[in-house]
């Protein structure tokens, strides 16, 4: 980069990603293929619980193609439980979670027998040929009955179905504010479980390399370097003797945040036959085995003044934990905990959140992770708030909100937000959506009786990303640290490697990380390469979740290359016998202060260096770097989205109208990006309120386990969306980046549910259940008229 050149960060390029991805030039782990590679396929339980009386795999062995094939206890020997790395209290139940059952399953879907063949399609054959018993058991499926004294056990040697209680008092004692408050309101919303549906199924390629007892994982993840260590504890590989690749991923949401069964089979499998072995889950498998998110029953309670300023807030959850832990299943809610009280101030704060087992497939994170869930209630119960008292719900925020001059601000439960303006952010949301002239509009529409309502829904919403620091990680009891790593490598023609333990699936990292390592080092952006995913060539880093990837990896980056510059300048010094302190640094040349023309590039130090021909004495030949970042906070995106829709109180169809959101997610990168990060972080959460559910039967069956019965919205089914930023930096990392990746499905869901309620509020209706179908509209539009 020339000294006149643009700066990098803060422009919309275009993903060096996209050119290979759109052209079909990639790399799936589905599309790899080995010398001598055998396919796994795995038998599920047609019964959410039962007692496995007799597997017989001897049948399978007959089919053609078929090389080996397992049960549960025959692989027993070889593989330890699945790792729940976030036991959040010191007397949670931590039940084993095999990754074949061997005496009993607890969901519909849980593995109970592995075929490995020649091919994909005998394998999935031969699964008819085993024989399996079963002895049913009753299925555990409400969450407050499974914790009545008599109700039929997940874990029957556990003696309980509670798996933790975890509370968290903050401020003023809740049931004392309470008593000063002058309104009282308490609603219950239901979070349905989601199904995440990233375009890539889960897949799983292992090669072993007999002669060195080595293992190459490639895997369709989001955590190479946590998969690693994991792997290790599981199948007893020594992790020196453990490569795991993340090669190119199509997207994840959560669901490749995890350390899944078939992956720990395929490793076991692998070594057992000293053959590569592949196993690809189909859509239908994935529904079933693929963990799940949300699922949570809220109670909530609010406590304010006539005049509208809260007081309290007390939180009951009941979180359903499926059948077993997995990676960070207890720890999802508590994640939620520190939100609900948003960016609002008040005295009193009250949260309990129960764990409770069930049998049904596991939850874990999904887009959010907790926070959404946290969002919906408290932007819910605002509302409500706000009708009961006779206030506009835009009124009733500003009342109550944190002030952009409070900042530095320590939140009810005990999150220091170290920057915003909430103000800013809904003035303009406000501007750009016209909501004067909407609720004009609305009033005309209330007067004359017509049959097709419009509602106004409001969501001013606050998250906590970044996922660090690791201190306030240990002191949630989360096993790992949430420090990430670079490294810069500046190769002897002047072209840079960028290291990142970072692992994208969609998110832009090679080209964010290429604008931030060219602004700082004075480079071209394409001259810089980003490598990841491979814990041989980026052995160091923490991965990708909890939009943690900008704020905490990039930072390394920005700190690696900062570090670059400074060796470099050191050479520069000695090349041009000046004084480090007289070099000035721009566009990548080293200048004298007052001699312009006494001048090195940074690309000619590199090789310089490479040749080390005239060093300053005692330096190694390299300008290389890397950094480690672990940040003392968190940070803290927050915007207003606003959504106006039309319901059809005859069909109980819901439409969008106009959608609007602002959002403050610190200093941008790439604004293209971040476009598309809110658009579709948008899109799941209006999925979530209208469209998506995973419902099961009385039995434990899933009825919605295909694409036909799951309803995943398509761009045709949403309105176009009207987006916008303000801009308050961070203060707890060098690029004052917030992060962006989970804001919009934050805030969309309870904008749009909050709209349809206002549509119907005047007819009597005050709660729709989630997924606002027109069915349950139309049904919540009965129940009032009876």
């Amino acid at each position: 980069m020339t000294e006149t050149a643009e700066r990098e960060v803060g422009r919309a390029r275009l993903r060096k990603e996209d050119a290979r991805l759109v052209t079909g030039q990639t790399n799936w782990t589905d599309n790899i293929q080995v010398t001598g590679l055998l396919h796994l396929a795995i038998l599920r339980s047609p019964m959410a619980h039962a007692r496995i009386d007799r597997v017989d795999v001897s049948p399978a062995l007959e089919r053609p193609g078929v090389v080996a094939a397992f049960s549960g206890r025959d692989l027993a020997e070889g593989l330890g439980s699945l790792p729940c790395a976030w036991p959040v209290t010191e007397d949670i139940v931590l039940p084993g979670h095999p990754p074949v059952a061997v005496d009993e399953v607890r969901h519909a879907g849980d593995p109970v027998a592995v075929v490995v063949a020649r091919d994909r399609y005998a394998a999935a054959d031969a699964l008819e040929a085993v024989e399996v018993d079963y002895t049913p058991l009753p299925p555990v499926l409400d969450l407050e009955a499974a914790l009545a004294e008599d109700a039929p056990l997940v874990h029957a040697d556990k003696g309980t179905n509670r798996c933790y209680v975890w509370p968290l008092k903050t401020g003023e004692d809740y049931d004392t504010v309470k008593q000063r408050a002058e309104v009282v309101l308490k609603r219950r919303y239901h979070q349905q479980r989601l199904i995440p549906n990233a375009m890539e199924p889960r897949a799983v390629v292992v090669t072993p390399l007999a002669a060195s007892g080595e293992y190459t994982v490639h895997s369709a993840t989001q955590i190479p370097h946590i998969l690693r260590i994991m792997l290790a504890m599981v199948t007893g590989v020594p992790e020196h003797k453990l490569r795991v690749i993340a090669p190119d991923v199509g997207g994840g949401f959560g669901s490749k945040l995890q350390v899944y069964g078939e992956e720990a089979i395929a490793l076991a499998v692998a070594r057992r036959l000293g053959r590569p072995v592949k196993w690809t889950e189909s859509r239908s498998e994935g529904y079933l085995a693929t963990h799940h998110g949300r699922g949570m029953i809220q109670d909530i309670e609010i406590a304010a003044t006539r005049e509208g300023k809260l007081l309290g807030l007390k939180v009951d959850l009941l979180a359903d934990m499926g059948a077993y832990l997995m990676l960070v299943t207890p720890g999802v809610p508590i994640l939620g905990a520190f939100m609900y009280p948003a960016i609002y101030k008040m005295d009193a704060y009250d949260f309990t959140c129960t764990g409770v087992f069930t049998t049904r497939t596991p939850t874990d994170a999904y887009r959010g992770a907790g926070r959404p869930e946290a969002t919906f209630a408290i932007e819910r119960i605002m509302d409500e708030l706000a009708a009961k008292l006779g206030l506009d719900p835009v009124e009733l925020r500003r009342r109550n909100w944190i002030r952009h001059e409070e900042f530095p601000y320590t939140s009810v439960a005990g999150l220091t937000y170290d920057s915003g303006n909430y103000e800013a952010a809904t003035d303009k949301a406000l501007a750009l959506f016209g909501y004067d002239d909407l609720r004009a509009e609305q009033q005309k529409r209330t007067e004359r009786g017509d049959t097709v309502r419009l509602g106004i829904g409001v969501s001013t919403y606050t998250e906590m990303c970044g996922l660090a620091p690791s201190r306030v990680l240990r002191d949630l009891r989360y096993a790992a640290g949430g420090w990430e790593a670079a490294s810069i490598r500046m190769l002897p023609t002047g072209k840079v490697e960028v290291v990142t333990g970072t692992s994208p699936h969609g998110q832009g990292h090679v080209t964010a990380w290429s604008q931030i390592a060219a602004d700082v080092l004075g480079v071209p952006f394409e001259d810089v390469e980003v490598v990841y995913g491979d814990t041989k060539a980026a052995p160091q880093g923490m991965d990708t979740y909890g939009s943690r990837s900008l704020v905490v990896g990039g930072a390394a980056v920005h700190r690696a290359a900062v570090k670059v510059v400074e060796k470099a300048r050191k050479v520069a010094a000695h090349l041009l016998e000046a004084s480090e302190h007289d070099l000035e640094f721009a566009g990548g040349v080293f200048s004298v202060k007052g001699s312009p023309e006494a001048r090195r590039t940074i690309q000619e130090i590199a090789f310089e260096t490479f040749s080390s021909h005239d060093l300053p004495d005692g330096m190694e030949p390299t300008i290389n770097a890397e950094h480690l970042v672990d940040p003392e906070n968190f940070s803290y995106p927050h915007g207003t989205h606003l959504c106006a829709v039309e319901v059809d109180t005859e069909t109980g169809r819901t439409s969008i109208l106009s959608y609007v959101c602002v959002d403050d997610v610190g200093r941008v990168v790439n604004p293209m990006i971040v476009e598309g990060q809110v658009h579709g972080g948008v899109a799941q959460g209006i999925a979530q309120a209208l469209y998506e559910e995973a419902v099961y039967d009385d039995e434990g069956n899933l009825v919605s386990g295909t694409m036909a019965d799951y309803l995943v919205p398509s761009a045709a089914d949403l309105p176009d969306f009207v987006t916008d930023r303000t801009e308050t930096p961070a203060t707890s990392n060098p690029l004052g980046a917030k992060g962006v990746g989970e804001a919009g499905t934050i805030a969309a869901t309870p904008a749009v549910v909050n709209a349809i309620v206002d549509a119907l509020r005047p007819l009597g209706v005050d709660d729709v259940p989630m997924p606002c179908t027109p069915e349950r509209v139309w049904q919540a539009l009965q129940e009032v008229s009876a």
